[in-house]
């Protein structure tokens, strides 16, 4: 794999620190600014809803610079974002900050999955997306463990200036080592490129997107108290079992798209019944402690399996000059199902059956997108036979 894929998952190592470390800070989050625990969890909701305005604002913005220098400001605006949450003084300046670092997100890896899938061969994009996307699991396996650590024994805000230090790091290494030959500048009319939103497909891909990862999030973003409250581990037990989570995410990843590479579609179908299986599956063995550790790592496998296949399919779904906004559009999708699941996780705790039945609830959403693939898969049946 050519370097610039590297310096790619460099940037995506920073986004997805900030992105998940707030899951493992709830508690102290929580108690510091005297907010109840689904009200810090709408700090993910927040954030994701920013993802979704950003990317498709900000890539129609950019859409004429050079890609290397649209990576690079994405990263300053991600980096400043990061630095007001450690200085927030309340929860509502809190969730600004969490808005503005997120606007940076979609765009990024939506042009990135583009630069990513261009610097290698046609039968090797869905594994050059899926390395770049390997920053998040990363992101997830080491970085959230420790700034949860971090948060846990120097402070929250300790955590957000030390992501805030990797957003330079980061910076630094894609001004260093993506090619500015590598990123040309190809964008058609607008018109052109707002087109793709009237395909079918990609507005049924865009949806299977959604409720994949609401399921994902409805039960992610709670998994702190789920540990701690359900399965009774102690509250230093989190960040050991997330580095479980962290190791089932790169597994997932690199599995999602070495199968996407071989058959697209039975690999899309296939990682969102997985998803399905294991959280219904987790419904039944969270009062089990080894269980529900090696559950955990069997969500977060699942969960960035499905992530390759859906972004792949997106973007042959967009092709020509619609392509990277359709990526970003899918980065939002991701992020507005992270949205739609942590405020249905908080629902379901607040006023339904409590926190155990976040799980099955969860593992709704993705047999949803399933039955939304299976509806995608009849249209292109249909005209295929009609062409």
């Amino acid at each position: 794999m050519p370097i610039a894929l590297y310096a790619l998952t460099a940037g995506a190592f920073g986004i997805g620190v900030t992105e998940f470390v707030i899951m493992g800070l709830l508690l102290q989050v929580s108690g510091d600014l005297g907010v109840s625990i689904p009200a810090a969890g709408l700090l993910i909701t927040g954030y994701a809803l920013g993802v979704f305005a950003g990317a498709p604002l900000l890539t129609i913005a950019t859409r004429r610079l050079p890609r290397k220098t649209t990576l690079i400001a994405l990263m300053a605006i991600f980096t400043i974002g990061n630095l007001a949450c450690a200085l927030a003084p309340n929860y509502e300046v809190l969730m600004i900050a969490r808005v503005i670092t997120a606007l940076a997100h979609g765009t990024f890896f939506g042009v990135g999955s583009v630069v990513a899938a261009g610097l290698v061969t046609p039968e090797r994009r869905a594994s050059a997306i899926a390395l770049m996307f390997t920053g998040l699991t990363a992101a997830t396996l080491v970085g959230v463990p420790f700034g949860a650590w971090l948060g846990e024994s120097f402070g929250w805000r300790s955590t957000f200036w030390a992501v805030g230090g990797i957003g330079v790091f980061a910076a630094a290494v894609l001004v260093l080592f993506v090619p500015r030959a590598e990123q040309p500048v190809e964008a058609g009319s607008l018109a052109e490129e707002l087109s793709v939103l009237r395909r079918p497909q990609v507005l049924l891909g865009l949806l299977m997107t959604v409720l994949g990862f609401g399921g994902v999030f409805a039960v992610f973003t709670y998994i702190q108290p789920i540990l701690t409250q359900i399965t009774g581990f102690p509250i230093a037990a989190v960040s050991p079992i997330l580095l479980v989570f962290g190791g089932g995410l790169v597994a997932g990843n690199f599995l999602g798209g070495k199968a996407a590479d071989r058959a697209l579609t039975p690999a899309l179908f296939g990682t969102l019944g997985a998803l399905t299986m294991v959280m219904l599956a987790m419904t039944f063995i969270l009062d089990n402690k080894p269980a529900a550790v090696v559950f955990t790592g069997l969500l977060g496998a699942a969960a960035f399996a499905t992530v390759a296949p859906l972004q792949l399919r997106l973007m042959e779904a967009a092709g020509g000059a619609g392509q990277t906004l359709a990526s970003s559009l899918n980065i939002a999708a991701f992020n507005l199902g992270n949205a739609l699941g942590a405020w249905l996780g908080g629902a379901v705790i607040d006023h339904g059956p409590g926190l155990g039945a976040v799980t099955w609830i969860g593992a709704l959403m993705p047999a949803a997108a399933i039955v939304t693939a299976l509806l995608s898969q009849r249209l292109a049946t249909r005209e295929a036979a009609a062409c």
